[in-house]
């Protein structure tokens, strides 16, 4: 009986530490997402599942390019999943169907050819603010619509795609554009 109780105690306690990790890896460090929404087309679809960094805004800021998620900023319950466009105290101006930084376009080779966009008056950034769009920008409801995102607001930065598993894919932090 003896033997049998500290067998017991033994698997009880690896569980223990395998539930406290999983649940302290999952809190703080990354977590699933699933992307529901046309938003983000052609570059993921809804039934996307996605695995977030939530660690490295710690140590810097996100970078143009970057697709994160985020807080829904008109329904803190919501996430979205959008791409890093401009930086704090940049202006951005949609114009032309054409994104331009500090009066300069910039290149999103990740985009399909013939985006068409509305234009929009120049949005000027403050500290810690980003402009984040859906590369489907037709249909995505974005920084066009509610300003500039907090800091604050971005969970954290996609890492991988793995499911479906034809499409997994790892995401290296983007080069400034």
């Amino acid at each position: 009986m003896k033997q049998f109780l500290l067998s017991f105690l033994e698997i009880l306690e690896v569980v223990i530490v395998a539930v406290v990790s999983i649940y302290l890896v999952y809190t703080f460090v990354a977590q699933p997402f699933k992307v529901d929404g046309k938003s983000m087309e052609p570059n993921f679809s809804t039934g996307d599942y996605l695995v977030v960094d939530e660690v490295t805004y710690y140590f810097r800021e996100p970078v143009r390019g970057e697709v994160v998620v985020l807080h829904n900023p008109t329904n803190e319950s919501e996430f979205f999943i959008k791409r890093v466009i401009g930086l704090p105290e940049e202006q951005i101006l949609v114009s032309d169907n054409k994104v331009f930084v500090n009066g300069e376009r910039i290149d999103e080779a990740y985009l399909p050819t013939g985006i068409s966009m509305a234009d929009t008056p120049p949005f000027q950034l403050g500290e810690e603010e980003f402009f984040v769009m859906g590369d489907n920008r037709e249909v995505s409801f974005d920084s066009r619509s509610w300003g500039p995102l907090g800091l604050h607001q971005i969970v954290g930065v996609v890492r991988i795609r793995f499911w479906p598993l034809g499409d997994m894919e790892t995401y290296k932090p983007a080069e400034n554009v």
